[in-house]
């Protein structure tokens, strides 16, 4: 499966997770599914709210935060997909922890791997009806 996202899009996570490097950061992804496909249009940065100690490698995206982002997106004219968060010194593949806390299966889930302050990649998931594991899926940048 494919998903894509703007230039600009691209650019606001890979900047959101070098700055917040050696920490996660997260946040919400916004946008339309449609007959050519799902479309991320807008990323709302979220404050990382887990512990601060635990913050290099958790996040955690709190109930208010998500009813901002749906109070945004219906703003736009747009839903909620998915969400982002960064891997500090680690893959841009998801951890046993994000199967455990992923909330939906039909959302689309993007991990930014961040080296040394400097992005090493970013890869697109979804999470298994059955919750077993993630399926990659295959990020067009337009």
């Amino acid at each position: 499966m494919t998903f894509s996202l703007t230039e600009a899009v691209h650019s606001e996570i890979t900047s959101h997770a070098e700055a917040g490097y050696p920490n996660e950061i997260c946040g919400i992804l916004l946008g339309k599914d449609g007959d050519g496909g799902r479309v991320i249009k807008s990323a709302m940065r979220i404050e990382n709210s887990f512990e601060a100690d635990e913050q290099y490698h958790r996040f955690l995206i709190t109930p208010d935060d998500m009813f901002r982002a749906e109070r945004q997106a219906r703003r736009e004219g747009l839903d909620v997909l998915g969400v982002y968060h960064s891997h500090p010194n680690e893959e841009a593949r998801p951890s046993e922890y994000d199967r455990d806390h992923a909330a939906w299966t039909g959302w689309s889930y993007i991990i930014v791997s961040v080296r040394q302050g400097k992005s090493a990649g970013m890869r697109g998931w979804k999470l298994r009806e059955d919750r077993s594991g993630f399926d990659e899926e295959e990020i067009a940048v337009v």
